[in-house]
């Protein structure tokens, strides 16, 4: 999927801050979302270079900056991760993310200058956390489950982990030169600085940044009831539901009542009457997106499958050999939508509270790409059935998933089958 703006310079995000701050977190969150907007986007994590080169269960004083043989081997390994980001970056990769402590001024001078040496462009990103709560809760949540503490009782890894983090605060400078290009983000969102940032593409990540935050929620995405134009096969189109789309919204009321208990949940459809039909058997308040609305069929609107081979063979073939970039005829492409989508997303990142999205299939392929971390090539390929609710848990690193079958259906009776979990 390329961007949607043309790309003049390669650019690398070089992340700063002391452990157990967010900054793995924010590195994998910014290389999901910039993957799914279509730049080459790739990390590059020097605790893994360090536990594959060196082992993974070293104590804490390995990480004490008076240790010789430990500041050797790290600084070793830090070299091995950028010089792999710069090989990367010279085979086409259009944004690098360096994800290393780069605690100290040294480190980061000697970082920047072999990265502008090969013509990149720089933003450092400084996770600060002065919110002991949110420390605590990942150095338990996160940290513990890494192969640096497998096997180890949970009280001797975290107050081992305490006393690698204490060797870092001995030698930490914060970022502060206002020469360099950076985004300083304090308590994962809670307050956002930015300096010298320019350009439309970091501009865009100090958005996407500033609405961050991990606090664990549901996402609950479900395609219409089925729609007329879904029992004749038409493409796209405005019309009704069928007596079983009717039958579908009854039981998606329910279902929701169930899940969510009491809490009023927010319901976003589309601008089109099967969505905002299916939502209204919740009876909750719903907000219409245009940017909800189906893919654009253009010409092909109100068409079947048939008539669009009849009529457009060479449309339909191109379509079959590349449906991520097909455009229909006056209309979209799946590269489209997801553009269309993106302030969806950033939306979506920004909710603290459950959420319901009644929407489309092709606009559910790009959220559901986006959430799972999906190759763009694969999002026009996703399986978003009919009378089924996808219940995302977005977490640190990703989200786990729930599916649900309601019915109905003309093959199934109605029931709440979950149909795959993860």
């Amino acid at each position: 999927m390329s961007p949607d703006v043309p790309h003049r310079r390669q650019l690398v995000l070089v992340m700063v801050g002391l452990p157990a701050r967010g900054k793995t977190y924010t590195a994998r969150k910014l290389a999901r979302y910039l993957n799914w907007r279509g730049y080459a986007t790739r990390v590059f994590n020097v605790g893994n270079y360090r536990r594959r080169d060196v082992g993974a269960q070293k104590p804490a004083n390995f990480f004490d900056p008076k240790n010789p043989a430990g500041l050797e081997a790290r600084t070793r390994v830090a070299m091995e991760a950028l010089d792999d980001l710069l090989a990367w970056m010279a085979q086409g990769g259009l944004v690098g993310i360096y994800d290393a402590t780069n605690s100290t001024r040294a480190r980061r001078e000697l970082v920047l200058a072999r990265l502008e040496a090969a013509g990149l462009r720089v933003v450092f990103v400084e996770s600060v956390c002065n919110d002991t709560s949110v420390i605590e809760a990942n150095i338990r949540g996160t940290k513990l489950r890494s192969p640096d503490y497998k096997g180890v009782d949970p009280d001797e890894a975290v107050a081992d982990f305490r006393r690698r983090i204490a060797f870092y605060e001995d030698a930490y400078e914060p970022l502060e030169d206002p020469d360099l290009s950076w985004v300083k983000i304090v308590d994962l969102g809670r307050q956002v600085v930015v300096n010298r940032i320019q350009g439309y593409l970091p501009s865009r990540l100090v958005y996407f940044l500033m609405n961050l935050h991990t606090v664990e929620r549901r996402i609950w995405l479900t395609r219409h009831g089925q729609s007329l134009a879904n029992v004749a096969g038409c493409l796209g189109g405005d019309s009704g539901l069928s007596p079983l789309g009717e039958r579908y919204a009854a039981r998606l009321g329910e279902f929701l009542a169930e899940r969510a208990g009491d809490e009023r949940v927010p319901v976003w459809t589309s601008t089109l009457r099967r969505t905002i039909q299916t939502a209204s058997a919740l009876h909750l308040p719903s907000s219409p997106w245009r940017a909800l609305d189906e893919i654009d069929a253009g010409k092909c609107d109100g068409l079947t499958y048939d008539e669009f081979h009849r009529r457009y063979p060479d449309d339909f073939a191109s379509r079959k050999a590349d449906k991520l970039r097909f455009r229909y005829p006056r209309g979209e492409s799946y590269q489209d939508v997801v553009r269309r989508v993106e302030p969806v997303i950033v939306e979506i990142e920004r909710q603290r509270r459950p959420l319901m999205i009644v929407a489309h299939q092709a606009v559910l392929r790009a959220l559901y790409g986006y959430f799972l971390d999906k190759a763009p090539e694969s999002v026009p390929h996703l399986d978003v059935p009919l009378h089924t609710v996808i219940e995302l848990t977005p977490h640190a690193y990703g989200a786990s998933e729930r599916r649900f079958f309601l019915g109905p259906s003309v093959e199934h009776e109605p029931s709440w089958n979950e149909a795959s979990s993860s």
